[in-house]
């Protein structure tokens, strides 16, 4: 009864607006989208969608089927992408996406390697989502997810491939540079940069700071690991990233590593993949790859 093309009218005419455009879209002519639909519904014994004026409004019914279409007809595009594939002995692209913002410099020393290694695989990294970095990887936007913070789910698998420590970076003539490692509240006179993330997946918030009860005088975010790095080494405020991002970067800017409480903050970046595409070469070569660089 329901058909891939009912999915797609229901998801363009959500994206496009009207059955006019959506029609367009999918090269159909109105009057043959709308019968389409028409009949789904008879059959369905439903209406999708209500008319208000010149506009539409999906009903429950149509919502759960927009919900439906939007997690299917990925699967399907990407389906029916690897059949071609296969039968042209092409193996694709490798769509990674990253919910990790420091971990882009290490994804670039694994990706290098592994485009030499895989001539027949492209790369594509992804760093932002319709979904989330989870939901990307059930609707199949990416095949792969850089993460520090693994949600283990049925239908998903995550594999840790390399440790390190979470550290607070602070300019090399700050008083707290010459410490061997900082407590929390010795930051409550502290601009705190950190990237532009939720403050309760921000390990120096919710393993350090919060557990304390403390907070940053001020709290600045930014998207860019450079212009951060350079902030601090300005005395601009300080910030928490992984030792290894910290002391690559020394040579370049004026700051220094220390470390957060006297047992530090230990950290592992997974690769999380679906279960589905476990046994996919070229996607289990690049997590053995990842695995060797640590």
């Amino acid at each position: 009864m329901i058909e891939r093309i009912h999915l797609a009218i229901i998801r363009e005419v959500e994206q496009q607006g009207s059955l006019t455009a959506a029609a367009e879209k999918l090269f159909l002519t109105q009057s043959a989208l709308s019968h389409s639909m028409k009949k789904l519904e008879q059959q369905l014994g439903t209406d999708i969608w209500l008319r208000e004026g010149r506009s539409l409004r999906l009903t429950q019914a149509g919502q759960y089927l927009l919900a439906v279409a939007n997690r299917l007809l990925p699967q399907l595009a990407l389906a029916e992408e690897r059949l071609r594939q296969f039968a042209q002995g092409e193996r694709g692209t490798l769509r990674i996406g990253m919910e990790c913002h420091p971990c882009y410099q290490w994804l670039l020393k694994v990706v290098s390697p592994y485009l030499a290694a895989w001539p027949d695989v492209d790369v594509d990294v992804k760093q932002k989502f319709q979904f989330g970095g989870i939901g990307a990887l059930f609707g199949y936007e990416i095949d792969m997810l850089v993460t520090p913070d693994p949600l283990y789910k049925p239908g998903l698998l995550f594999q840790p491939v390399f440790d390190y420590e979470q550290v607070l970076v602070v300019n090399k003539q700050h008083a707290l540079a010459s410490l061997e490692y900082v407590l929390p509240e010795q930051l409550t006179q502290e601009t705190l940069i950190t990237y532009p993330v939720e403050i309760d997946r921000l390990d120096i918030y919710n393993q350090f700071l919060q557990p304390a009860g403390i907070s940053p005088q001020v709290h600045k975010p930014i998207e860019t690991t450079d212009i951060m790095l350079q902030m601090v080494a300005s005395g601009r405020g300080v910030a928490a990233l992984p030792r290894w991002l910290v002391e690559e970067s020394q040579s370049r800017f004026a700051v220094v590593p220390v470390k957060l409480g006297k047992h530090g903050i230990a950290k592992q970046i997974y690769l999380g993949i679906r279960e589905s595409d476990a046994h996919t070469d070229y996607v289990q070569a690049f997590i053995e790859l990842a695995s060797a660089k640590h």
